[in-house]
């Protein structure tokens, strides 16, 4: 079980404590429901079962088998990106290219690719990066205590990143980026 498995086992075995209820019975749960759309079932989560965000999107991916892992599972890096940067969102790639090309300067970290985006972890996940719409890349780093700043968008409790920082074009990737994303990276572990 690689990193990424284990860190969705815990927060389903968090799930599972705050609602006393099994994975089985939180299964159940959903199906009885009658929705079928993800952001509908997810949103049913939070208000029914009182969970963040982040836990019921979670959820919602392990009882319908949709996460962005399942989606990129036995293909190659190379072909996760291809896909990811096709089409409308082609023009992303560069923005891509140059934000890895700076967080590989960092050390050592996981590249875990999924159907729209890629993780990046160490002992946690410290960013997210993809586009967002066909006109948006973002930039999702996992960090605490940023000075505000027009650019940092911070997110709700409980959101897949702590802060997000939209982008448009690889000009975009300056100095301050890099100090979010290292100050992320070595948070992560």
């Amino acid at each position: 079980m690689n990193s990424l498995d284990k860190a969705i086992q815990t927060q389903i075995n968090n799930i599972q404590k705050k609602t006393g209820m099994s994975l089985e019975e939180l299964s159940s749960f959903i199906k009885k429901s009658g929705l079928s759309k993800h952001g509908e079932i997810r949103d049913m989560l939070k208000e029914k079962l009182g969970l963040g965000h982040g836990d019921a999107n979670t959820l919602v991916h392990v009882v319908l088998q949709s996460d962005g892992t399942r989606a990129a599972e036995g293909k190659s890096e190379d072909a996760v990106l291809d896909e990811i940067y096709s089409g409308a969102k082609a023009g992303f790639r560069p923005i891509h290219e140059k934000l890895m090309k700076e967080i590989q300067k960092f050390g050592e970290f996981e590249v875990a690719p999924k159907k729209g985006y890629v993780s990046l972890r160490r002992k946690k996940q410290f960013a997210m990066i993809g586009p967002k719409t066909n006109t948006r890349f973002e930039v999702g780093i996992n960090a605490k205590d940023f000075k505000k700043n027009a650019r940092l968008l911070e997110q709700p409790k409980g959101s897949m990143c702590n802060y997000i920082v939209n982008l448009s074009d690889a000009r975009e990737v300056d100095a301050e980026l890099v100090a979010w994303l290292k100050s992320a990276f070595e948070g992560a572990g």
